[in-house]
């Protein structure tokens, strides 16, 4: 029998939500600043694709890299307005995307939720 990484995976998404929203939030502190790009994190299942074996640090000094931040990248996309300033930050898609983090990670704490519940019902009896 498998065991059930559910915690696991709800963790990484965790995680993931948290990169995308200081993401998010950077560039939206950054929509006035000229010729700044907007940045996006790749899709959860596509980091989740490219994170595979990572170097295991062996003393609790080492400096260990984080696979979500390294899935942030420019977005320079043919959809995108770039201001007269050089700044391609849109306000509304930002916030928009602010309220889908918000949904994912209610969505996120809620599985864990329900799923905590169902292993304690199952072990007291």
């Amino acid at each position: 029998m498998q065991p059930i990484q559910l915690f696991e995976l709800t963790s990484k998404q965790a995680h993931w939500l948290t990169v995308r929203q200081s993401v998010v939030a950077g560039n939206i502190a950054n929509v006035n600043t000229p010729g700044y790009t907007a940045r996006e994190v790749a899709a959860f299942e596509a980091v989740m694709q490219e994170t595979g074996t990572r170097m295991a640090a062996t003393h609790p000094g080492h400096i260990q890299e984080d696979p979500m931040r390294g899935a942030v990248r420019s977005e320079r996309q043919n959809g995108v307005e770039v201001m007269p300033s050089g700044n391609s930050v849109n306000l509304p898609d930002e916030l928009s995307k602010t309220g889908e983090i918000k949904r994912m990670y209610e969505l996120n704490a809620g599985m864990v939720k329900a799923f905590h519940r169902m292993m304690l019902l199952t072990v007291r009896k």
